[in-house]
């Protein structure tokens, strides 16, 4: 069977690819298959700050209605905030309308189970063949038991609420610029910090509908470097499109990316003899420095496949209560069941107060070798990733680099490209390596 569900969630080009069609047939099958079962069934909904995301709203929660399930419109929310309020509300599932990090013209629809946490591939297929089928032999209740829509518009406070009592200390003193990507987490992280005592300077957090994500946010950090070091801010806080994720900058302007967020709350943890199991998740694309800086702190790295899903799959297997990915997904599983980019936000904040330490200082103590990442576009990822040529190419360059470094390829799972990265020593010779394997793929 065909999977219509990425690594997270089904994304497309909002009203071509992810139709209203389809929004409807998904709020259909997941009513059915996650909450038709429970008396007084109901779902949670939220989004971002797309303009097509009225549009897939809509469809989505009739298709969930049709099928004899209320539905909470939470309107726009972080995705974080959607997998703890499906949870404090008490609802049997949840939905996100996003497509994260991507340009405005997609969109994406997620979904959580009544406990937070990111569907699993067995529940994703069952609700995939009855999207694929074509034959609509769902339930149709009617009468009273047609599905209601309830507006809910106090989602965001009761977000922050919940924030707050995690974040029991205040920021007096501090200077922050939070860049909110004109996505979820506009109107939100900037009121939270300023209600913290922080003084806030804040940027990009006026949505229109379609400047998310517009030179903005976590995957465009220069605005919000400029605006740290003309401040002279303590910090510069970067969130993507749904804040599920938050990538930092020091007072000198440099990056501190998911892996060194990682470094520092992981190493703060067991300072406090509170890193349960003493685990660290990462990915395998988690830069070799966190290895190493894990390895010299007496702390065990475990790496998952890429996606947060992933990681909190093997803090739940097999222990920790930390994990992530170096995009800025971190999972603390004791307070969240997904990536958080405000509770990271304030978990970061409060190292940085409690160590009474530069950013800069914190970030330093984990050394970050050179990476270079090539996003290839390609028709076929499947075709691409057999190509013999290709792949003989990879070992070649495996071989070239023996135990100075490492090669990873792989698919994207929410787009059209081939994704080769090494890792090394000498940046020109891993640069020459990863062009080398690009013009091969191409």
């Amino acid at each position: 069977m065909s999977r219509i569900f990425g690594t997270d969630g089904i994304r497309g080009i909002a009203n071509k690819e992810l139709t209203p069609e389809l929004a409807f047939e998904l709020g259909r099958s997941v009513a059915y298959v996650l909450a038709s079962q429970y008396e007084e069934p109901v779902i949670t909904i939220g989004k971002d700050t797309r303009i097509s995301g009225d549009m897939l709203e809509a469809a989505l929660a009739a298709g969930i209605c049709s099928s004899g399930v209320d539905v909470y419109l939470l309107g726009v929310v972080p995705t974080p905030a959607i997998a703890y309020l499906t949870r404090h509300l008490k609802a049997h599932a949840g939905a996100v309308i996003s497509a994260s990090h991507n340009k405005m013209e997609d969109n994406g629809i997620k979904f959580f189970n009544k406990y937070g946490y990111k569907l699993s591939d067995e529940i994703e297929d069952e609700i995939s063949s009855f999207v694929l089928e074509r034959k609509d032999e769902l339930p149709r209740p009617t009468g009273k038991n047609v599905g209601r829509i309830i507006l809910l518009d106090k989602g965001k406070d009761i977000y922050s609420s919940f924030l707050k009592k995690f974040f029991s200390d205040n920021l007096n003193g501090m200077k922050i610029v939070v860049d909110s990507a004109n996505g979820a987490a506009s109107g939100v992280m900037h009121k939270l910090l300023k209600d913290l005592g922080a003084e806030v300077i804040s940027l990009s957090d006026e949505p229109n509908g379609t400047n998310i994500n517009d030179d903005c946010g976590s995957t465009h950090m220069e605005n919000l470097r400029d605006h740290v070091i003309q401040y002279k801010a303590d910090i510069g806080i970067a969130h993507d499109g749904d804040a599920d994720r938050m990538l930092a900058v020091d007072e000198l302007g440099r990056l501190v990316d998911g892996d060194k967020i990682m470094a520092i709350c992981s190493k703060y943890l067991k300072d406090k003899g509170k890193l349960t199991d003493n685990k660290l998740v990462g990915t395998v694309m988690s830069n070799l420095g966190l290895r190493k800086f894990c390895q010299e702190e007496g702390i065990e790295f475990i790496a998952t496949n890429v996606g947060d899903r992933y990681v909190l799959e093997e803090l739940q297997k097999n222990g920790g209560i930390i994990g992530g990915e170096q995009s800025g997904h971190v999972i603390f599983k004791e307070f969240n069941t997904t990536g958080d980019g405000p509770l990271t936000a304030l978990f970061l904040l409060k190292v940085l107060k409690e160590n009474k330490k530069k950013m800069s200082q914190l970030a330093d103590m984990m050394k970050t070798y050179p990476q270079v990442l090539v996003n290839v576009k390609v028709k076929d990822k499947d075709k691409g990733m057999e190509n013999k040529v290709f792949i003989d190419g990879v070992k070649e360059a495996e071989a070239l680099l023996g135990d100075r470094g490492r090669i990873l390829v792989r698919p994207s799972g929410t787009e059209p490209l081939i994704r080769i990265m090494a890792e090394g020593e000498d940046i020109e010779e891993i640069e020459e390596l990863v062009s080398k394997l690009a013009r091969k793929l191409r």
